[in-house]
């Protein structure tokens, strides 16, 4: 694993969340010159259909937002951290996606595909659909990130235009961080009230099975309605464009860095991380890049 997304070591309350907060370097929209974006890409509609997906669930990041500030409303350092840094940068990442889609296909009706996307979106992102408490719910966002870090890694290395790889790789970074803050902050409760491993596991799990396809299939489903006027999305639709992005997942996804990723929050003792993160990539190929 590159040492970007190292992961902070387990059992020392406080050093872990502190060494979250350290980050890297911070990058603006404004550091990006959509004019230099090379059109000869324009063809690869597999990689419109991400990065218009991507790009509507990083704009909805405020109501997430919002629903974790009421979750973490007792909790002063994690809601200063929510409010103050990420919820800024997760809605960067969703401009500047929502910039360059509309560079590169500028005939695409962005806003128009957005509000049909976000008015299903919400209804299913509510707090209702958090974990039972504060604690789990930290593991369940450490998941969250590692699928988020790990597409980006992905596309980032399978992109060719270099304006995006630029983009791509500072979401990629932001998002590690943003991992690393929640895994942070478990462990320094585990730390206070001890690991539960197997709550943090079914945590895991759970939010595994509620998040494989839904809000991609909602989301593509919108920029291909936008895109082509008058056809209504079937599921023929979005399985030949999800076999194709397999054909990216087999190539460029990252698998051991998921893998590693998602063992770190059940903090299992030393002998027990590799075979778990052997375990992990195993199962990840085969359902994954089957």
């Amino acid at each position: 694993m590159p040492s970007s997304t190292e992961i902070p070591t387990a059992g020392r309350e406080g050093q872990a969340c502190e060494r979250a907060e350290t980050g890297g370097p911070r990058w603006r929209l404004a550091d990006i010159d959509f004019s230099q974006v090379d059109r000869r890409h324009r063809g690869d509609t597999t990689l419109f259909y991400l990065l218009a997906s991507a790009s509507f669930v990083e704009s909805g990041s405020e109501l997430y937002t919002n629903n974790l500030l009421t979750y973490y409303s007792d909790d002063a350092r994690i809601a200063h951290w929510l409010r103050n840094e990420w919820q800024g940068e997760e809605l960067q990442h969703g401009e500047a996606l929502r910039t360059y889609v509309a560079t590169l296909w500028p005939e695409f009706d962005w806003q128009q595909a957005y509000d049909r996307f976000f008015a299903e979106y919400s209804q299913a992102a509510g707090p209702e659909a958090f974990e039972a408490t504060p604690y789990l719910e930290l593991a369940a966002r450490c998941m969250i990130e590692t699928g988020t870090s790990s597409l980006y890694r992905m596309l980032h290395d399978y992109a060719r235009e270099p304006v995006l790889r630029f983009i791509l790789g500072q979401i990629r970074d932001d998002e590690v961080r943003h991992y690393k803050h929640f895994l942070g902050y478990l462990r320094a409760e585990q730390a206070r009230s001890g690991r539960r491993p197997f709550a943090v596991a079914r945590a895991i799990a759970r939010r595994l099975r509620e998040s494989r396809l839904d809000d991609t299939w909602i989301a593509f489903r919108h920029a291909f309605e936008v895109t082509n006027p008058g056809r209504c999305c079937e599921n023929r639709d979005f399985d030949r464009w999800n076999r194709k992005v397999k054909q990216i997942i087999r190539s460029a996804f990252p698998f051991r860095m998921t893998a590693e990723m998602m063992v770190a929050p059940l903090s299992a003792p030393v002998v027990l991380r590799r075979p778990l993160r052997r375990a992990t990539e195993f199962g990840l190929r085969r359902v994954l890049a089957s």
